[in-house]
This record gives structure tokens, C-alpha cells and sequence, in this order.
């Protein structure tokens, strides 16, 4: 089977279906906490989930270039600051 390509880039991502997307994920988590997972274990299953399509969607450098976004964002307490405090 070949490699499918995304059919847009990260800086051609439509403000929509991002948003869209986003509200089913957080909709899932609720669901899943509602559930008494544990939360490391929903957030373990989220991350497996979107590294396994990027794998199957995104070409390793476009891959590297969301980890490191995300690995920058933790490092420089953006994401703290957008979600609170560890509890």
C-alpha cells in the first residue's frame, strides 16, 4: 500500500477542521476520565494514536518539526501557561 501525503501542510491547516477536531478529541477525554482511566493512560493512547497517523500521513522531517514545536512549548512553560499547573 503507498504512503498517503497529507493533503495539507501544518502552516495549510484549515482554522476549521482544527478546531473541529480538537473539540472531538476533548470530548473523548472527558469521556474517557468520566470513565475512571487513568489519565496517563488516556494520555499514553491519544499520543500513540497521533504519532501512528502522522507516521502514516507525514514524512519523518514534518514529524520531527511537531515534536520539537511541542517539546519547545514544554520547555519554555507555554504549556503550563495555557493549561495550568500540574495536579
Amino acid at each position: 500500500m503507498a504512503q498517503q501525503q497529507p493533503t495539507t501542510g501544518a502552516e495549510g491547516m484549515i482554522a476549521g477542521d482544527l478546531s473541529h477536531a480538537g473539540a472531538v478529541v476533548d470530548k473523548a477525554i472527558e469521556y474517557m476520565l468520566g470513565q475512571n482511566l487513568d489519565s496517563l493512560a488516556v494520555a499514553s493512547a491519544l499520543l500513540g494514536g497521533s504519532l501512528g497517523l502522522m507516521a502514516r500521513t507525514m514524512g519523518d522531517d514534518a514529524i520531527l518539526g511537531v515534536l520539537t514545536r511541542a517539546s519547545a512549548s514544554v520547555r519554555s512553560g507555554e504549556l503550563r501557561g495555557e493549561y495550568g499547573p500540574h495536579q
